[in-house]
């Protein structure tokens, strides 16, 4: 069996997407909460 068919159904893209999109929030609710206040912090 071929290693990359045994990743070509579409739940694998699908849990991908997930994961990165759920990363991608995390990131921005990192960003909004502690590096934007950290930053008005250091210019006030």
């Amino acid at each position: 069996m071929n290693a990359p068919a045994r990743f070509d159904h579409p739940a694998w893209t699908a849990g991908v997407a997930t994961v990165v999109s759920y990363g991608l929030g995390l990131l921005g609710l990192f960003v909004l909460l502690f590096v934007v206040p950290f930053a008005l912090f250091l210019l006030l």
